[in-house]
C-alpha cells in the first residue's frame, strides 16, 4: 500500500484496491505518505553530512524511490545499509535489487527482537556499531501497542551503538488530524488488521528516551528541514531525528 501511494509498482491488487478506498476516505493520508519519504531523504543526507556511514532501516517496506542505499552510495559509494523487514516478499525484493552489492543487504527479522538482528552475521558483516551508525524507523513504531514496549526497543537498538549513533523516526500523530479523520483511521486499521496506536506528542517524543533531538526537534515532517518552499502539513505524522551524546 506504500509502494502504490508513493506510486512505485511493487504491489499488488489487494493493495491497490485497500489504498485506493483510504485515499478515497482520508485524501490526506496519501500525501502524509509522501510527507514521511522526503523527510526519510532529508534526516539520512543530514546523517551523512555529519560523518554517518552506516546504516540499519528497521522495517523498511517495500523499494521505491530513493531508498536508503541509493541516497548512502550517491554521497559514499563504500557506505553499507542493512534493512530489516519481517515480511518474506519485502526482503526477497530487496534482496534481488541488491544481488550484487557487497555494501548493502536485506535481513528477515522481526524487529520486536532486536537482540536476532543485532547478532545477526548480515549485521555483523556490515554494520561495526564501535562507529555511529544511523538507525531509521520511519512509519513503523505506531504499529506497534504499549505492550510491545516501542521505547525499549529503541533502547536496545541504540544501546549497542557508538556515540554519534542517530534514530530517524516518524509516528502516526493522531492529534494533528480533525477526529473524524481519526475515527476513520482506526475503521480503516481494525478492517485490516492492523495497529494504528493513538500516542500523544509527549508519547511519542518519549521513544527517544536519552537521546538529544536535534534542531528543529519534533515536528511535522514538511517542517523538518525543508529543502524546497514550505507547505502545509498534512498533521499526520511528527517526525524527528536524535543523537545519541
Amino acid at each position: 500500500m506504500y509502494d502504490y501511494a508513493m506510486g512505485g509498482k511493487d504491489n499488488y491488487r489487494a493493495d491497490r484496491d485497500a489504498a485506493e478506498r483510504i485515499g478515497a476516505a482520508l485524501p490526506s493520508a496519501l500525501a502524509g505518505v509522501r510527507e514521511n519519504r522526503q523527510f526519510m531523504r532529508r534526516a539520512v543526507r543530514h546523517l551523512l553530512s555529519v560523518g554517518v556511514r552506516q546504516f540499519l532501516d528497521l522495517g523498511c517496506g517495500m523499494p521505491g524511490r530513493g531508498n536508503v542505499h541509493d541516497l548512502v552510495a550517491a554521497a559514499e559509494p563504500s557506505a553499507t545499509v542493512v534493512y530489516v523487514d519481517n515480511e518474506p516478499m519485502v526482503v526477497n525484493h530487496f534482496q534481488a535489487l541488491l544481488s550484487s552489492s557487497s555494501v548493502a543487504t536485506a535481513l528477515l527479522a522481526d524487529i520486536r527482537r532486536p537482540g536476532d538482528i543485532l547478532s545477526s552475521p548480515e549485521v555483523g558483516k556490515l554494520i561495526d556499531f564501535r562507529r555511529p551508525v544511523g538507525i531509521v524507523l520511519t512509519a513503523v513504531l505506531h504499529y506497534f501497542e504499549d505492550e510491545d514496549d516501542p521505547a525499549g526497543l529503541v533502547k536496545e537498538f541504540v544501546s549497542g551503538a557508538a556515540p554519534g549513533s542517530h534514530v530517524v523516526l516518524t509516528h502516526y500523530h493522531p492529534e494533528g488530524i480533525p477526529p473524524e479523520d481519526r475515527a476513520v483511521t482506526a475503521e480503516f486499521a481494525a478492517s485490516l488488521n492492523v495497529t494504528m496506536a493513538q500516542r500523544s506528542r509527549v508519547e511519542i517524543e518519549a521513544l527517544f528516551g536519552d537521546l538529544v533531538l536535534v534542531e528543529p526537534g519534533l515536528v511535522p515532517p514538511p517542517r523538518w528541514r525543508p529543502d524546497r518552499p514550505l507547505r502545509d502539513s498534512t498533521g499526520w505524522l511528527l517526525a524527528g531525528v536524535a543523537r545519541k551524546p
